[in-house]
């Protein structure tokens, strides 16, 4: 199983969820652009975060030094990101693939995230919840539906917002996978917990229609 996990804006909990995701199936994990943070990045941040011995960090197509969006951050480098040259690193396990900020943040001047998604990836959308997230929300789920792809599941990140999280879900009806509590901090055995938690939810996109 391929899960490419997106969010509805930047830091909404893309990095957390993706590490509870690799942890509850013991999947490698693909972070096509990292942009900013190279010593710290998405990369390291699973890779301190999970406890299975099965997972393999797999390497970024573009790693860019500017924590920008990444057609900024390639044009400061000097560099042009090519979807051709991001090539899904070949595994035999199931791989969590993280994509950057939003569907629509910019690649280049004509291709952006969603252009990364393929059609055999299960897509997970993670929503934090602050003004404007409903909105958000729907929008990144209509906008991934309109290119003809299906959205697998909901994780909510932070604080519980039962009218919220209820309001979509019903208008969408998409699965919620679960949701992630604003914790003091996330180590190996609070992701543990999650994964443990997630796991049955997350097994089960397997089973939905591509």
């Amino acid at each position: 199983m391929k899960i490419f996990v997106t969010g509805i804006s930047t830091d909404v909990g893309k990095t957390i969820a993706s590490s509870i995701i690799v942890e509850a199936l013991e999947a490698d994990y693909w972070k096509p652009i990292q942009a900013g943070d190279l010593d710290n990045s998405d990369s390291h941040k699973v890779h301190s975060r999970i406890s299975n011995k099965k997972t393999r960090i797999l390497e970024n197509s573009y790693k860019l030094n500017t924590p920008a969006s990444p057609h900024l951050a390639a044009e400061i480098d000097g560099v042009m990101i090519e979807l051709n040259q991001i090539r899904e690193p070949q595994t035999a396990n199931h791989l969590v693939i993280e994509g950057a900020g939003g569907i629509f943040v910019p690649l280049n001047e004509k291709e952006t995230i969603i252009d990364l998604i393929k059609a055999d990836y299960k897509i997970v959308v993670v929503s934090r919840h602050y003004l404007g997230s409903i909105n958000h929300t729907l929008l990144t789920i209509e906008a991934i539906q309109n290119r003809g792809f299906e959205v697998a599941g909901i994780i909510f990140s932070g604080s519980e917002n039962k009218s919220t999280e209820s309001l979509i879900l019903n208008k969408t009806k998409i699965k919620c996978i679960g949701r992630i509590d604003e914790e003091p901090y996330f180590d190996q055995n609070v992701i543990k917990e999650y994964a443990d938690l997630f796991r049955d939810n997350i097994l089960a996109l397997g089973k939905s229609k591509i």
